[in-house]
């Protein structure tokens, strides 16, 4: 059978929107440059071929295809620009994609669907007032549910709540059952709940915008408001104003790892077990801590409490690569320090590095052989490495200065491990005699 004759066009015609029915790209490519090879003016088959290309990923053969298009067809039509922007767009070439979409508003002013994706791309780059202005564009030639939701959106990325809201609401008017505002509007009800807070620290912010916990606590807000992308920016900005806070570089993470950027939250130095409350945020007491902490190491840099104290926290945090910096801090400060050998012990058990750990808390008892919490942790340290003559004798030091049920307990397990049942039966007689600690 020969194709691309003028008797073949309607059944070509019937065959090309048989394979679009089935979204058959290969079929539609095919198709398209036949029935081109017998009608080459058909614009909506040139767009056709294009728009099959661009799905396939064929970039090249799809700005190929423009070329020929724009050199037969005359007048030039309009669509080709919003198409190379299509095709600038799945290169990630988005200046390019930029200016092709805006010289095809310009001669398509009402093309709303060039508007979106202009204004997709502005809201990607930040770019929140230009953003804002096309999706209003796009609002007067075709009200929809949805794009009143975008731009309440756009309006929370501005700060511009109550017109964020208003848009919500209009959404909610225009479609109920819509998709995205379903989705969306118990999203907004729970900003609602935060915004007398948020609204009474935007103001405390445009006095002191230098004070970076005012940010913190906003982006905190913006956290349980389940508003990730509104706390990361504000996160980034106490981050410039003190590069030094721990808590920021927290809350960053945990603002990455909400919008599903693990990697990004790693390079932090952040790890993926951020430990969560029942509410899904990081506690709220540890932020607290971590305030005070970052405070008291930024106005005392010779001082070691300060760092061991943030330490503790960060442990409570499972976050033992930045908890490892402070106790190697304290340690240059202070390398003499009992409390932060222990500290450093603690961090490099967490780590999986045992025989540092072990070097640090033989340090710890040296430096201060009172302290009965000191001698436990050491006992547990050599337990593990199944030393139980030594852990023993740790346990039974940490007993003679404070009896507790947990030494006596880890005394008796590593007893009834060397094979010392008379000892261990002593231990877990005079073991009832204390309250079981709580977990």
């Amino acid at each position: 059978m020969l194709y691309g004759t003028g008797a073949e066009i309607p059944e070509l015609r019937k065959q090309l929107a048989a394979a679009q029915e089935a979204t058959d790209n290969p079929a539609i490519i095919e198709l398209s440059r036949r029935l081109l090879e017998a009608a080459p003016r058909d614009q909506k088959v040139w767009e056709t071929l294009v728009r099959a290309q661009l799905d396939v990923a064929d970039y090249n053969r799809c700005a190929a295809t423009l070329d020929v298009w724009e050199k037969g067809a005359a007048p030039r039509p309009s669509v080709i620009e919003d198409l190379r922007g299509d095709v600038a767009a799945a290169r990630e070439d988005y200046p390019a994609a930029e200016h092709y979409w805006r010289s095809y508003l310009a001669a398509q002013p009402k093309a709303v669907a060039a508007l979106d994706k202009l204004a997709n791309r502005f809201a990607a780059e930040g770019r929140w007032r230009d953003a804002l202005d096309l999706r209003t564009r796009a609002l007067a030639v075709n009200d929809t549910a949805p794009r009143r939701i975008d731009r309440a959106n756009l309006y929370l990325a501005l700060h511009e709540w109550d017109k964020a809201l208003a848009d919500a609401d209009k959404a909610n008017g225009i479609d109920p059952s819509d998709k995205t505002v379903k989705e969306s509007l118990p999203q907004f009800e729970l900003l609602k709940n935060f915004l007398p807070r948020i609204k009474a620290l935007d103001s405390q912010i445009a006095k002191s915008p230098g004070t970076p916990i005012l940010w913190l606590d906003r982006a905190h807000l913006f956290t349980l408001a389940n508003r990730p992308n509104l706390a990361l920016t504000d996160c980034e900005q106490a981050r410039k104003l003190a590069p030094g806070m721990i808590r920021a570089r927290i809350q960053a993470a945990e603002a990455l790892q909400d919008l599903g950027r693990v990697n990004d939250a790693a390079k932090l130095s952040v790890s993926h077990d951020l430990p969560r409350d029942k509410n899904k945020h990081v506690n709220e007491e540890a932020l607290r801590l971590l305030s005070v902490y970052d405070a008291q190491v930024l106005q005392n840099p010779n001082r070691v409490d300060p760092l061991i104290a943030r330490v503790k926290v960060l442990r409570r945090l499972n976050q033992f690569v930045l908890a490892l910096a402070d106790a190697q801090a304290a340690l240059s400060l202070d390398p003499e320090s009992p409390d932060a050998h222990f500290q450093a012990a603690h961090v490099f058990d967490a780590l999986g590095r045992t025989k540092e750990a072990m070097s640090h808390v033989e340090r710890a008892t040296e430096l201060n052989q009172n302290d009965p919490v000191i001698w436990y942790y050491r006992g547990l340290l050599e337990a593990k490495r199944a030393d139980f003559k030594a852990a023993i004798q740790s346990q039974t030091r940490s007993l003679g200065i404070r009896e507790s049920y947990v030494a006596l307990l880890e005394r008796e397990n590593c007893e009834r491990r060397s094979g010392l049942v008379a000892e261990a039966d002593a231990d877990a007689a005079y073991r009832k005699q204390f309250p079981e600690p709580e977990e």
